[in-house]
């Protein structure tokens, strides 16, 4: 099943199970398009062992989903990027306790048309000077990024506002989250952003990974070079591998689950909480992601166990270059 039929299919699959059957009990998810096929994947394993309880997944962006979960209206919130001061507040006015469990390495892709044939890499200055918000009317040629490029329109394409991997790349490339150009086609659905790259020869966008990963056939990856010796010469590209061993800088960043408290209360909801992390090494990879070491797995279980709340990252939102093992273990002692 491809995932844009599989989000019409779990769109469809919360309406007709928003009420519940008699005996059945209900899991709200919503949030990060990133994380969404993972999730989607370890809801539908859950589901085959637990067949009373229907897990609903929606895909509002990180942002979007944290203003649901925030509110009380879902179970648990996926997103691509760690809390953020605005939704820390925002959590605590509802009532809202957490508890915040990595689950996977993810690269944002940097992303061309197939047949593009001169973009065989691109600097983070160049993405800078090219997504900056003072790029916008400005920046609006190949050549203008490199001479010997063409001298044509470059059409963009990238994560909506609501959307933390908007807000992780934002902090990455231009320095500042939250801040960039405006004048780019934007959406919360990285299956819009496949399209709209595989039918523009002229495009140049961003995504998670895996969404690069399922549709490769008819896309362009680009190598991104952060001009930096530590992480290896030149131009690196994502990979499962690069993202893993932080190569891939600095467009490589751990993802998400936050688990109301309240919720954990309900033994459905601790039981998925608890099979995500379980089967998370097997299911992480087979939807293009990148699995976090055992340990750091076996750590997240502990905390989820122990209903520890709050962010690992003090509610600061995006943070670059984090290892996410050494995080965990640090808040463990």
């Amino acid at each position: 099943m491809t995932r844009s039929i599989a989000i019409a299919a779990l769109t469809m699959s919360i309406g007709a199970t928003s009420c519940g059957s008699k005996g059945s009990s209900l899991i709200k998810v919503d949030g990060s398009s990133t994380v969404f096929p993972i999730t989607e994947a370890v809801a539908e394993e859950f589901k085959k062992k637990n067949g009373n309880v229907n897990v609903t997944v929606g895909i509002s962006g990180t942002g979007g989903g944290f203003k649901k979960f925030c509110a009380g209206e879902t179970d648990i919130s996926d997103a691509s990027r760690p809390i953020k001061p605005t939704e820390v507040e925002a959590c605590q006015k509802g009532g809202i306790e957490y508890v915040e469990l990595p689950v996977a390495y993810d690269g944002i892709a940097i992303v061309v048309h197939a047949k593009n044939d001169w973009a065989t890499s691109i600097t983070t200055e160049e993405l800078k000077k090219l997504w900056e918000p003072e790029a916008q009317g400005k920046i609006t040629k190949w050549n203008q990024l490199r001479p010997e490029w063409p001298d044509k329109e470059i059409h963009l394409f990238g994560a909506g506002v609501d959307s933390g991997t908007y807000d992780y790349f934002t902090e990455a490339i231009v320095h500042k989250e939250h801040s960039s150009r405006g004048d780019y086609t934007s959406s919360e659905d990285d299956n819009v952003l496949v399209q709209g790259i595989a039918n523009d020869e002229l495009a140049l966008g961003f995504f998670g990974f895996a969404y690069y990963e399922e549709n490769k056939a008819k896309l362009k990856l680009v190598p991104v070079d952060d001009g930096k010796a530590d992480n290896g010469a030149g131009a690196i590209a994502a990979s499962p591998e690069t993202i893993r061993n932080s190569t891939y800088q600095p467009l490589s960043r751990p993802i998400f689950i936050y688990v109301s408290k309240k919720s954990l209360e309900r033994p459905e909801v601790a039981s998925f909480g608890k099979f995500y992390l379980e089967q998370a090494t097997t299911l992480v990879p087979e939807v293009g992601y990148v699995p976090l070491q055992d340990k750091a797995y076996s750590l997240a279980t502990a905390r989820l166990e122990k209903k520890v709340t709050g962010s690992l990252f003090e509610g600061k939102g995006s943070q670059v270059n984090v290892s996410i093992e050494q995080v965990l273990e640090k808040a463990s002692q």
